[in-house]
């Protein structure tokens, strides 16, 4: 299957009320380069905690926006792509038939699953809607970051196309194992089995598995 594309690219702006943010971005037509660090162009406003090696560019499904609309009628205008900072907008990808672990072939460069999208507060100030970080990982609609296998041109004339997949854990399973359930030892072991799972998520996995508890989420949420 070949899955066409928009991209887009976004620079560090501040917010009233909350921390600088990369979130606002703006389509992208033409050829630019992919590296391992992501779009040429794109910018991150907090390394530690977005992009980076395994979370180069963020993935998110174009017809979720239709449930968002729902969801928020008197916010509807604001649910288009790319309303949640993506680089990457789609039809006919989601979480549930995209895997931790699938590589696509973009253009001259390679891309990896490596994760669901953590979905953080600054959502929450970036729509107006005090608990939007908290819905969007509820409703298991996050979207996913991919690392780059390898770099090169891309574009938005150059379709996504699966070439392979290498482990049988759907983003949405991995959303439902992270977020959805209790305490699961057998399920974080299969989940840090799955080949390309971020670092982030497989320390987060392991760390759980040694304590025996979830972690805390709610300075993520809600910036607390």
């Amino acid at each position: 299957m070949r899955y066409p594309v928009d991209v887009f690219t976004g620079k560090v702006r501040d917010y009233t009320g909350s921390r600088p943010s990369a979130i606002a971005k703006v389509q992208i037509d033409g050829e630019l380069m992919l590296t391992e660090l992501g779009l040429t162009g794109d910018e991150q406003a907090e390394a530690k905690i977005h992009g980076g090696p395994d979370r180069a560019l963020c993935h998110y499904p174009r017809e979720h926006y239709q449930h968002w609309r729902q969801a928020f009628p008197e916010q509807a205008e604001l649910f288009v792509a790319p309303a949640f900072g993506e680089n990457l907008s789609t039809e006919g990808l989601t979480e549930e038939n995209v895997y931790i672990g699938d590589i696509f072939q973009w253009g001259e460069a390679l891309i990896q699953v490596t994760q669901p999208r953590s979905p953080c507060f600054k959502l929450n100030f970036h729509f107006g809607i005090s608990d939007m970080a908290c819905q969007m990982q509820d409703a298991g609609k996050t979207g996913w970051l991919c690392s780059v296998v390898a770099a090169g041109l891309v574009s938005a004339d150059a379709p996504l196309i699966l070439a392979s997949r290498v482990s049988d854990v759907s983003v949405r399973e991995a959303i439902a194992i992270a977020w959805h359930m209790p305490f699961d030892d057998s399920q974080y072991h299969r989940l840090l089995s799955a080949a390309g799972l971020s670092k982030s998520w497989t320390r987060t996995m392991q760390k759980r598995r040694l304590s025996g508890k979830i972690e805390d989420n709610s300075r993520r949420l809600w910036g607390k």
